[in-house]
């Protein structure tokens, strides 16, 4: 039951956080430069057509009354009509919500195995090597800007070796892997050094609390005692920075979607910007919102899983 309490108030606090998200995102579009339907309608449109489409947008309307017609809308449910593709904002959600879905997931897929991986090597010997070789790799990875690492792939794997396509999302679940493969890595190799300085620094600083020189003094293996208590205890900080991660990627497909052509939200996003589509920006950033927050609820709970001291 607490549980279930926890979640209900958490998506009812989500509730402000979401209206103050539709209130920016609906300014912002107003008060960027340019007329959408007059980019929809081309400079040959009679005054007739134009003020036809205004009055059944209803973007002739004052300022307040769109955003209050928009309000209620969306609490039935309606998130309005897309101006460029002339169908429900819903659907495209729909249609492009999954691909970058599934880039976010296959990205997570990709980053969690070296991050274990070199976290674990580099506490285990810190100021050795192999250490100081992940710590340089680290920082040169967070250097290298996502979209010039993306640009880079697309032509040394895509374009000259051919082994990756670098565009499109592909059919069937096998495509998917293939062509997302060069978008996932070049966002892998980003989140990888964060969350190795992370889960590091958390290791090390369990490694040298009391109870570890406790349980080694009783008999138990040094694997045993990080296996069972130190890894576990060093994961929590590094979970509550992976939740900001997954906002990060979510936020971040607007790069790599864009660079590898893929649709998905992103590069939907980024076509609806350009195109003063209006209903599409409002309605893709509630859905970025609303995922985040519950990745965010996902985290906590996991959290008290892991760790019984955290009640959610």
């Amino acid at each position: 039951m607490k549980t279930l309490r926890f979640i209900a108030m958490r998506l009812l606090q989500a509730l402000p956080v979401l209206l103050g998200v539709s209130i920016i995102t609906f300014t912002l579009m107003a008060a960027t430069p340019g007329d959408p339907v007059r980019l929809l309608v081309g400079d040959r449109a009679t005054p007739e057509t134009i003020a036809a489409i205004r009055d059944r947008y209803g973007l002739d309307e004052p300022i307040l009354v769109q955003y209050f017609t928009y309000l209620k809308n969306l609490v039935q449910g309606d998130l309005g009509a897309s101006l460029r593709y002339r169908v429900p904002v819903s659907q495209l959600i729909s249609q492009h919500y999954p691909v970058t879905l599934f880039l976010v997931l296959y990205t997570i897929f990709l980053t969690l195995p070296p991050v274990i991986a070199l976290a674990v090597w580099s506490a285990r010997r810190p100021n050795g090597i192999a250490d100081q070789a992940i710590r340089l790799l680290g920082v040169l990875g967070l250097a290298v800007p996502v979209f010039w690492l993306a640009l880079l792939f697309a032509r040394f794997f895509g374009v000259t070796l051919g082994w990756f396509p670098v565009s499109g999302y592909g059919e069937g679940f096998g495509e998917h892997i293939l062509h997302l493969f060069l978008p996932a890595l070049s966002t892998m190799i980003w989140v990888v050094p964060i969350l190795v300085r992370t889960l590091r620094s958390a290791l090390l600083d369990e490694m040298n609390r009391d109870y570890v020189l406790t349980g080694l003094s009783k008999g138990l293996g040094e694997r045993q005692v990080f296996r069972t208590h130190v890894f576990p205890n060093s994961v929590l900080p590094t979970l509550n920075l992976f939740a900001v991660i997954v906002a990060y990627l979510l936020g971040g497909s607007v790069i790599v979607e864009t660079v590898y052509a893929v649709p998905g939200m992103g590069k939907l996003m980024v076509d609806s910007i350009l195109a003063r589509d209006y209903f599409v920006v409002q309605g893709a950033t509630l859905v970025f919102a609303l995922t985040t927050i519950l990745v965010m609820l996902a985290v906590d709970l996991v959290s008290a899983v892991i760790d019984p001291r955290v009640k959610p």
